[in-house]
């Protein structure tokens, strides 16, 4: 539950507007890789209170590096076999365990069952490399490519049962590039990725600890007038560098 420091703010419905109100919730990354997502969020001062990997991987470092808690819960079977409701239901229980009221996805490289959705509704954040519901799938920056789109981005949304479906939070253009390669493209979004997702994490943490007054458009509407449009200056960023 939320902690007792809601009674600091005045009214509910207006709190969530205040990005420092996201510390009273308790938040869990959810990892698989080098972990720079989560590096991104805690540079931004996000509050984490555990980080979850599926699999060794450069995401525990930075957990230990930052003294986050740390829950290694490790898939054993990466066959046809494997009992993907049973080891969603295991990490459902670690994070309940942990008090976790928000989960970020950031690079989580297992799909998660009905157990997780059930024990966190509408409390599960994900990003893609695409402007959804364009060029959803593991493919997305390389599909982009191949239908010669001239515009792509990066899309913050709700994770749902299926996969990048869920409803949209924030979203930021990239320009294509003429010669852009697949490994160029996908760095040039993931600079903009590590802005956003944790700009709309803190948006939506304090949305959450706010008893999410609003409906989800009046989030959507305010936090794109709050969230910084980042694309282009990552980009100029990179091309100085």
């Amino acid at each position: 539950m939320v902690g007792d420091n809601r009674g600091n703010i005045a009214t509910l419905d207006t709190a969530w507007h205040d990005p420092l109100y996201a510390g009273c919730v308790k938040i869990a990354v959810l990892a698989s890789g080098s972990g720079t997502i989560l590096d991104a969020m805690v540079k931004e001062g996000i509050e984490i209170s555990l980080v979850l990997v599926d699999r060794p991987c450069g995401a525990e470092k930075l957990a230990a590096g930052h003294k986050i808690a740390l829950s290694r819960c490790y898939r054993t079977d990466f066959s046809a076999r494997f009992d993907r409701t049973g080891y969603s239901a295991r990490v459902a229980r670690e994070l309940e365990e942990s008090g976790i009221e928000l989960i970020a996805m950031a690079g989580y490289g297992t799909v998660l069952e009905l157990p997780v959705h059930q024990a966190f509704p509408g409390r599960i954040l994900n990003t893609h490399p695409s402007l959804l519901p364009a060029f959803a799938g593991w493919h997305a920056v390389r599909d982009a490519l191949a239908y010669g789109v001239r515009v792509t981005g990066c899309t913050v949304h709700l994770a749902t049962l299926a996969v990048d479906a869920g409803p949209i939070l924030a979203q930021e253009a990239v320009r294509i590039e003429i010669g852009d390669t697949e490994e160029i493209l996908h760095e040039r979004i993931k600079q903009v990725e590590r802005v956003l997702y944790p700009a709309t994490l803190s948006r939506f943490a304090a949305f959450v600890a706010a008893g999410a007054q609003g409906d989800f458009f009046e989030f959507q509407r305010d936090s794109s007038e709050a969230i910084p449009k980042v694309a282009e200056a990552a980009i100029d960023e990179g091309r100085e560098s």
